[in-house]
């Protein structure tokens, strides 16, 4: 998937990159940069190319985000939501399958996810059948991307320890509060908490229903959101010119490719403590000047310490407080 590598490059480097200090300064993602990967066909880049789709396989995906997140990680970080929903069609209903997946490939229909069920604990999001449909109840406490998707895929917990994906029209009202969360980085990817108030979702909304097993959740999800701080790191590295971190980069990334499920969390902490340690290296190596707050230094460095946290599971967050000396 050459062609696909070489879209991300050109988007990477001649949109995303030339905007990213912008976007990070008044915290508005412009819609031409979401505009751009739906022209290159990003929305539906690992569906296959008779349903519409690019037909990338993992390496290439991982590959794609990574090289898109050097450029402008708001940006990469609200177009992978769309993931969710594009596996959920291409395995969910025929009816939805159907009338969703052309458009969801072109960018047309652009998805989030509200996965306010799947959290470790007790539910922070309940459905329970109503009357032929299912009704929603509680939280989505981290929803990015509100005002730029149409579509969410929510998972929430259903009676007999069940978990069901549905799918919603992104808009507030009729049962869901919205609240805007404020980021210290990344306040661009329009990130907020979703109330439920006993939402009701017709059935022909549901994408599927499966067991609940905290132990299955996560799989690729985990490889390709190491690509988030890959494509951080190497835009560090881009700054700095050659350095040791090129080797690191290398390696951090192969031990992701190569890592199983026993194996990723402490790959995931690995990447991470290395971006952030690439994006300290680069303010360091400006001198004072790096620490003005337009600079792209001063913004690696926050947008590292949000990624610290995010998808960060408690072996991730183990994993990375002992590389630290946090423990």
């Amino acid at each position: 998937m050459q062609d696909a590598s070489s879209r991300a490059e050109r988007l990477a480097e001649e949109v995303l990159l030339p905007a990213a200090s912008t976007t990070d300064r008044t915290g508005e993602l412009p819609a031409a940069n979401l505009d751009a990967l739906a022209a290159a066909g990003f929305y539906g880049l690992f569906a296959p190319p008779e349903l519409g789709g690019l037909g990338a396989d993992f390496p290439t995906t991982c590959a794609v985000v990574e090289t898109l997140a050097s450029g402008c990680l708001a940006t990469t970080f609200v177009w992978v939501q769309h993931f969710g929903l594009l596996r959920s069609l291409l395995t969910g209903p025929v009816p939805l399958r159907s009338a969703w997946l052309g458009p969801a490939c072109r960018g047309e229909r652009r998805g989030g996810i509200a996965f306010g069920g799947l959290l470790p604990g007790p539910p922070a999001l309940l459905a329970r059948p109503s009357g032929g449909s299912w009704a929603l109840d509680g939280v989505a406490p981290w929803v990015s991307g509100w005002g730029h998707i149409d579509t969410l895929e929510v998972a929430a917990r259903g009676p007999g320890d069940v978990v069901v994906h549905m799918a919603l029209d992104a808009v507030g009202g009729g049962g869901i509060t919205v609240t805007r969360r404020r980021l210290v980085a990344l306040d661009a990817t329009d990130t907020v908490r979703l109330g439920f108030d006993g939402v009701v979702v017709p059935a022909e909304r549901v994408l599927r229903v499966v067991p609940w097993d905290p132990a299955a959740s996560g799989g690729a999800s985990l490889r390709l959101n190491g690509s988030l701080a890959l494509g951080l790191t190497r835009r560090c590295c881009s700054l700095l010119g050659p350095s040791a971190l090129d080797a690191e980069l290398a390696a951090r990334r192969a031990a992701l490719d190569a890592a199983g499920a026993a194996a990723m969390p402490a790959a995931r902490a690995a990447a991470t403590e290395l971006a952030l340690r690439a994006a300290t290296a680069l303010l360091v190596s400006g001198g004072s000047r790096a620490a003005l707050a337009d600079g792209p230094a001063a913004r690696l460095v926050r947008e590292a310490m949000v990624l610290s946290v995010f998808a960060s599971r408690s072996e991730i967050k183990v994993a990375l407080l002992d590389r630290l000396g946090g423990r």
